[in-house]
C-alpha cells in the first residue's frame, strides 16, 4: 500500500480479526493481504487461534508461516468476550476477588505473550477489567499491579512489549490511569500503551491528536475507528466526530512504528465490506 503523505514515519495499517469473526482465520488473513493491509490485530478467540485448545504451539507455528507467506505483521490482542467464561463478558478479569479467577486471566495473558513471541508480534494487548462491586479502588489497583507483574516478567523474557489499553468503564480508563499504573509498577521497560483513538474522542479531555502526542513515549499499539463524544460505540469511519488527518499526522510525527489497527468488533456481519472501505479512508 502507499503510505500516508505525512512528515514522519510511514504508518502501517491493520484490521482486527474481532471484526472478521464470521470468517475462518486463513480466509481473514488472505482477505487483509489482498486488500493491501500491512498487518492484523489477532484476537485470540475460539474461532481464531483458540488459546485454550490443545496443540497451541503447533497451531501458532502454522499461523506464523501463513503470516509470513502473506507478508502480514501482527499484534496479539486479548479482548475476546467469552473465551474464558461463557456467561460473563470479558470475565474473569485481573481485578476479580477470587485469586483463582485472577489466575485464569493471568494464564491467558501468559499464553498470549508466548503466542506473540512465536508469531513475531510487535506487542501483546490487554486491559484492566471493570471495578468489581464491593471492591474499593485502592484494592483494585493493588490487584491489577500484582496480576500484571508475572505477565510483565514473561513479556520481558520474550522481548515482547505488553500494551495496556485504557478502556471506558474499566478501572484503567484514561491516560491518567495508565500513568498511575506505570508509576505503581516502577515504569518497567516492557510496559507499553495501547491507544484507542475512538476512546480518546469518547472521554479524554484532550483532542485525539493531542492524546497521541501525550502518549507517544509509551505507545506500542494503536486501535482506530470513529466515535462520538461521550458515547462508547465503535463506528465506521465517517460516522462519528473524529478529524482523522491530524491524528494520522501526529502518529507519523511521533515515529510510531507499530500497527494502527481498525477496531470494529460489532461489524463482523459485514466485516469484508468494512475492511475494504476502511483502508482507502485512512
Amino acid at each position: 500500500m502507499t503510505p500516508p503523505e505525512t512528515g514522519g514515519t510511514p504508518l502501517r495499517f491493520g484490521y482486527g480479526t474481532n471484526g472478521l469473526a464470521d470468517l475462518r482465520l486463513d480466509d481473514a488473513l488472505a482477505l487483509l493481504a489482498d486488500l493491501g493491509y500491512d498487518g492484523v490485530g489477532l484476537t485470540l478467540d475460539h474461532m481464531h487461534l483458540d488459546p485454550l485448545a490443545p496443540l497451541l504451539a503447533a497451531r501458532t507455528r502454522r499461523v506464523a508461516h501463513r503470516l509470513q507467506a502473506l507478508g502480514l505483521q501482527v499484534t496479539v490482542e486479548t479482548g475476546a468476550r467469552y473465551v474464558l467464561d461463557p456467561r460473563r463478558k470479558h470475565g474473569p478479569t485481573l481485578l476479580d476477588a477470587k485469586p483463582d479467577d485472577r489466575a485464569r486471566r493471568i494464564d491467558l495473558l501468559l499464553r498470549a505473550v508466548q503466542v506473540a513471541a512465536d508469531l513475531g508480534a510487535h506487542a501483546v494487548h490487554c486491559f484492566s477489567g471493570v471495578l468489581v462491586p464491593g471492591t474499593d479502588e485502592d484494592t483494585a489497583w493493588k490487584r491489577l499491579a500484582e496480576s500484571l507483574t508475572p505477565v510483565l516478567d514473561a513479556a520481558a523474557a520474550a522481548g515482547v512489549p505488553l500494551a495496556v489499553e485504557p478502556e471506558p468503564g474499566h478501572l484503567l480508563a484514561t491516560l491518567d490511569d495508565f500513568d498511575r499504573l506505570r508509576r505503581t509498577l516502577g515504569d518497567p521497560d516492557h510496559l507499553g500503551l495501547t491507544l484507542d483513538i475512538g476512546h480518546c474522542q469518547c472521554l479524554e479531555p484532550l483532542p485525539p491528536a493531542d492524546c497521541v502526542r501525550r502518549a507517544a513515549p509509551w505507545l506500542k499499539h494503536v486501535q482506530i475507528e470513529d466515535m462520538r463524544r461521550g458515547v462508547h460505540e465503535h463506528l465506521p469511519f465517517g460516522e462519528g466526530e473524529i478529524d482523522f488527518p491530524p491524528v494520522l499526522e501526529a502518529l507519523a510525527e511521533a515515529g510510531y512504528q507499530g500497527l494502527t489497527v481498525v477496531e470494529l468488533p460489532r461489524h463482523s456481519h459485514a466485516g469484508p465490506r468494512y475492511a475494504a472501505d476502511s483502508l482507502p479512508f485512512l
